[in-house]
């Protein structure tokens, strides 16, 4: 290949043996066969046995027995068959290059390596370690694993597109802020003294004006950036696989976007999905799995029980119902066995998503087991035996008041069930969703204030546009806006967007943006849709959160090279750091702790 080596360490096989060749890498493990050295030589392609025998060069052989994990070496030698006999068999059915090992004759240590902070053939549970010594841990097998699947999957995208007519336009990272959406990056100019741009959360206004702009199939491979809280599959900046189109209808998207899924899983993983994906209104998903993204692996679905309530005795569940809310309850079959710790942590779960408590029944062969049992009727309990399939062993499960906080609270209970009762535990089904026709617009307590639920570039179905003309606003208008969704997590998702003026300024007058604040904010576009726009939509795929998936990891700073930890810090590069007074002069600005507590 050039003068560091004639092969990589994963592509020697037996039709080389006999042969010489040159191979530099990393030692991943060091063994002495009683002066037989054993090493394992790694480079991102593999791993090749390499032996160091005394009677084939003594100086080299002793040489070999100071090296150590991660020393940086090149050796040369003549590629030989493992030994494979009748009582010995020393071939690795395992490895690509088990059949071969190859006995070295020169040895040149490239680097040493220090003390690791870290073994690199074990899992490690402190993350921050993983993160502040990133370089390293990403030599390990699975992270390089990641890191190729990872641009597998990007090059299957990029290919895709380009076969389907898109081209690939940056946009700009510097740019505006702008409301209806997660906190932005803020950065200072020092040439307009107390202005900034905003670090995009997507390149969201730019693709409109690129379809305003006659370019019709765009596409990017694009950096985000949101100030938000962490979690495991969110991070503060993070990449989109952004689409826009002209002339496009949802059930364009649908079949371009299961089109490119098909591929990148047959390139990335070489597994076929089926096509095309089932789909679910919003309003069935929240009905019937409590989630907008719902896990249908398992069943446990909600069902409403409100008219077994309507004249209960049980008056916590009476009053919601006669308050035009709803009772839905869940049965988690075979759960009856749940721990005092499992139905607080369900407890808990159930507050924290805005529940006053968690009613529950325990069903045994002689009594239901449950605070609120005394409380209901015989006639009640066999409707509910019913109407829930209730058998001796089970665990019910309810959540009483407006339709979609019960639906939200039971949604997040019931997932927890699954995740005690291990429903999912080595499931390897990948169940692909369409979701759609969200809502529209939502009331916001806080604001007091209509908010759009996607953005307000979102168009409505076309029997709810007269509706958003005439400003009759409610939580049922529907949006032309669909998700895209795998075993309970959204891959991604987008809408038909407005491209007229007058209903894009119905929309900002809807969410109670003034035409001055529109003007201000959102002028560009407004212009734009007044010289010829033409109708457009599209849809962003999570990248991160797609490679995470193909990878079956547990999170997306799993597949990202140097990503932040769950504090938003880059620990190997000490991230955020403090500026120097010259920097923070230069750009006008002047830091304000907040007061220690």
């Amino acid at each position: 290949m050039n003068s560091y080596r004639t092969h990589t360490c994963s592509e020697l096989r037996a039709a080389n043996i006999g042969k010489p060749t040159t191979l530099i890498g990393w030692v991943d493990s060091v063994r002495d066969h009683g002066g037989v050295i054993f090493i394992d030589l790694r480079d991102r392609s593999g791993i090749t046995q390499v032996v160091f025998h005394p009677e084939v060069n003594q100086d080299v052989a002793k040489a070999s027995q100071q090296l150590r994990s991660e020393d940086m070496i090149q050796i040369s030698g003549t590629v030989a068959a493992r030994l494979k006999t009748d009582t010995v068999d020393t071939t690795n059915a395992d490895l690509p290059t088990g059949e071969i090992e190859v006995s070295a004759d020169t040895l040149n240590v490239i680097n040493k390596a220090d003390v690791l902070p870290f073994q690199l053939d074990r899992a490690l549970s402190n993350e921050d370690l993983r993160l502040k010594y990133r370089f390293l841990d990403l030599r390990r097998p699975t992270m390089a694993r990641n890191m190729q699947i990872r641009h597998r999957v990007t090059k299957s995208t990029r290919d895709y597109l380009d076969e389907h007519g898109f081209l690939e336009i940056e946009t700009p990272i510097l740019s505006k802020s702008t409301p209806e959406g997660a906190r932005d990056f803020l950065v200072p100019s020092r040439l307009a003294p107390g202005k900034f741009y905003a670090l995009p959360q997507a390149p969201q206004q730019y693709k409109q004006l690129l379809m305003v702009a006659g370019m019709e199939r765009y596409f990017q491979i694009a950096r985000c950036f949101r100030d938000e809280d962490l979690r495991a599959d969110r991070q503060p900046e993070f990449t989109q696989v952004d689409i826009e189109a002209s002339f496009i209808t949802p059930e364009d998207i649908y079949n371009l976007v299961e089109g490119l899924l098909k591929r990148v899983y047959k390139e990335s993983l070489g597994v076929d999905i089926p096509t095309p994906f089932p789909r679910m209104t919003w309003k069935e998903a929240m009905d019937q799995y409590g989630s907008d993204k719902p896990e249908r692996r398992f069943g446990m679905k909600l069902t409403d029980v409100s008219s077994i309530f309507e004249n209960s005795g049980f008056k916590v569940f009476a009053s919601a119902v006669s308050n035009g809310g709803v009772v839905k309850a869940i049965n988690a079959k075979g759960f009856g066995s749940a721990s005092v710790g499992q139905i607080d942590a369900l407890t808990k779960t159930a507050v924290e998503a805005g529940a006053k408590g968690l009613a529950y029944i325990k069903v045994r062969e002689e009594d239901w087991r449950s605070p609120i049992s005394k409380f209901l009727s015989d006639e009640e309990k066999q409707k509910l035996t019913e109407a829930l399939d209730i058998e001796t062993g089970d665990l019910v499960l309810f959540a009483a008041g407006p339709w979609e906080p019960s639906c939200d609270i039971l949604g997040r209970v019931r997932l927890q069930c699954a995740e005690f009762m291990e429903l999912l535990k080595d499931n390897k089904e990948r169940d692909f969703l369409w979701v759609i026709e969200f809502p529209l617009v939502g009331w916001d307590e806080e604001e007091q204030r209509w908010v759009a639920i996607h953005h307000p570039f979102t168009r409505p179905v076309k029997e709810d546009e007269q509706k958003l003309l005439s400003g009759e606003l409610s939580a049922d208008l529907r949006a032309q806006a669909y998700d895209v969704v795998l075993n309970g997590t959204e891959l991604g998702g987008g809408s038909i967007r407005i491209h007229e003026r007058d209903l894009q300024s119905a929309m900002f007058k809807a969410l109670g943006i003034t035409e001055e604040q529109a003007r201000e904010q959102f002028g560009h576009i407004l212009d734009a849709f007044s010289f010829g726009a033409p109708p457009h939509g599209g849809l962003a795929l999570g990248l991160d959160r797609l490679v995470m998936m193909i990878c079956n990891a547990e999170s997306i700073r799993e597949v990202i090279a140097f990503p932040k930890n769950n504090r938003g810090a880059d620990l190997m590069s000490d991230s955020p750091a403090a500026a120097e007074d010259r920097q923070l002069r230069d750009i006008h600005i002047q830091v304000k702790l907040p007061a220690k507590k």
